[in-house]
């Protein structure tokens, strides 16, 4: 029987009917789970690797920037561009270094964030990301590839230039997040109310891709639900469960990515300012030219980030950046088992090479200049 010493206690704690260490739960918990590994802690990770001070600045002064470009304070173009996907750390470094190049060249009319995805969502199954899979080969070595993406990302930055990524797992941030310096959240995500309030709590700013049949209604929602506080329940750098309880995120925007249909003509640009201005939010675009927006033709992206770039010139203020899918060498390949991967090659999308990426940019920045010759 329960224990009625204190007439103020609930009787219903702690009092189970049969001792649990005799309860034998095997048959109803963990059924489908085929085995429990160690996870490191985010604090060791970051003892391990830790942010430097000149690092630290860096992430600091780039949100920053990227935020006045967000609330209108600056004129430049936002452009996040890189690979896919990142899956070998030697050629995001050399790719790393040519973009460092462009980015010091176009500085004044260009804030350029290198794209580094670790994640990657997928329709049905296929390889999840340098996080999840670091060896390309189902091994799953996840504590391996968090210290290699926690390494990259201080290597990049090491160089001078920001870096941008997909937040995608919801415990993943605690590893990486203090080195980014703008996250988002993808088109099959942006309806999720975990990643809206992650984005709540994250301190970087943050874009929400449209919905994957091209409605922008979603990702409005998803700002507005991200500029809002929150409690939800998450792991802390030491590794524990806690209560978290955010601030809310006003650096949240739109990316137009496309849909059933392209979705980054003026006419478009225009429908979602209309309904960002509905709902009380700024009316201003980021907009994606790969995945539906160049119907996943990578060569493609050159023609959208041409017509943008028109938009840009012809006075647009609404268009506050662009994301290009862009790699070393264009084009995507498969993982083979056994077969040697080619040198800069995308193994998710496709991607237009560093060579055909340059003049993309030198236009977008001609663009920025003509706009602020108006």
């Amino acid at each position: 029987m329960p224990r009625r010493d204190n007439p103020g206690m609930n009787t219903h704690v702690h009092t189970p009917a049969t001792p649990l260490s005799t309860r034998d739960t095997t048959r109803i918990d963990d059924t489908r789970i085929g085995a429990v590994r160690p996870l490191i802690t985010p604090a060791l990770l970051q003892e391990w690797l830790p942010t430097p001070d000149a690092a630290q600045a860096l992430v600091e002064q780039s949100r920053a920037a990227i935020s006045r470009v967000l609330h209108g304070q600056d004129d430049r173009l936002i452009v996040v561009v890189g690979p896919c996907s990142i899956h070998d750390h030697d050629q995001a470094m050399e790719y790393a270094r040519a973009l460092k190049a462009q980015a010091d060249a176009l500085k004044d009319d260009l804030l350029i964030v290198m794209r580094v995805y670790f994640e990657k969502p997928r329709t049905t199954v296929g390889w999840k990301g340098y996080i999840n899979d670091p060896h390309l080969d189902g091994s799953f070595a996840i504590n391996e590839g968090l210290e290699l993406a926690r390494q990259l990302l201080l290597d990049v930055l090491a160089l001078g230039l920001p870096v941008g990524t997909e937040f995608l797992d919801l415990l993943s941030p605690q590893f990486i997040s203090d080195l980014v310096s703008w996250g988002a959240i993808g088109a099959r995500t942006t309806e999720s109310q975990s990643h809206r309030q992650l984005a709540s709590g994250l301190s970087c700013p943050v874009g929400f891709k449209n919905g994957t049949d091209g409605g922008v209604k979603v990702a409005s929602d998803a700002i507005q639900a991200a500029q809002a506080t929150h409690a939800f329940m998450g792991m802390t750098k030491m590794g524990q469960a806690a209560i978290f309880e955010t601030r809310g995120n006003d650096d949240c925007h739109v990316i137009l990515r496309g849909g059933k249909v392209p979705n980054y003509s003026a006419a478009d640009v225009d429908a979602a300012c209309a309904g960002l201005k509905a709902a009380g939010l700024r009316e201003q675009v980021m907009v994606d030219v790969s995945h539906a927006n160049s119907s996943k033709q990578h060569r493609k992206q050159i023609e959208v980030a041409a017509d943008v770039a028109r938009q840009v010139a012809a006075g647009d203020p609404r268009i506050t950046g662009l994301m290009i899918e862009s790699h070393l060498n264009e084009g995507r390949q498969d993982i083979v088992p056994g077969q040697p991967l080619q040198h800069g090659v995308s193994v998710t999308d496709a991607c237009i090479s560093m060579a055909q990426t340059v003049p993309v940019l030198q236009g977008l920045a001609a663009a920025v200049r003509t706009r602020r010759g108006l």
